[in-house]
């Protein structure tokens, strides 16, 4: 699996440069996941722009992430999704449970607005 992973300040920007994501790749992604979170638990952002074919299951991989990733209190983010995957996320019935954006920018935009609404809700008792 093919991956560049630039570190921001609160963020990991993975970049899958695969074109194709098989079912046997997730089990794959997910350990290069939790490597960098284990050296540095950030929020992530998922570009998945160069992918046009992706499995089910590593979709769904993908939202057991995010799910795992907001319960950390940490943002997931996946940007530039090709047409075709967001038509099949949304058949699979996972497309509604993901953060999605057209663009990196707006990408980036929320995990940082995220990361402020989680500082003043600290601030905040109920």
């Amino acid at each position: 699996m093919n991956v560049k992973i630039d570190t921001k300040e609160i963020f990991h920007v993975i970049s899958i440069l695969d074109k194709e994501l098989t079912a046997n790749m997730s089990a794959l992604f997910m350990a290069i996941v939790a490597k960098k979170q284990e050296e540095d638990a950030k929020s992530l952002i998922l570009d998945l722009s160069h992918v046009d074919l992706i499995d089910p299951s590593f979709a769904s991989s993908l939202k057991s992430l995010s799910a795992n990733s907001y319960a950390d209190q940490k943002s997931f983010v996946i940007c530039n999704m090709k047409d075709a995957i967001k038509e099949n996320f949304a058949a699979w019935g996972i497309l509604d449970d993901l953060n999605t954006t057209p663009t990196a920018s707006e990408a980036w935009d929320i995990v940082q607005m995220e990361e402020i609404e989680r500082e003043l809700g600290a601030d905040f008792p109920e």
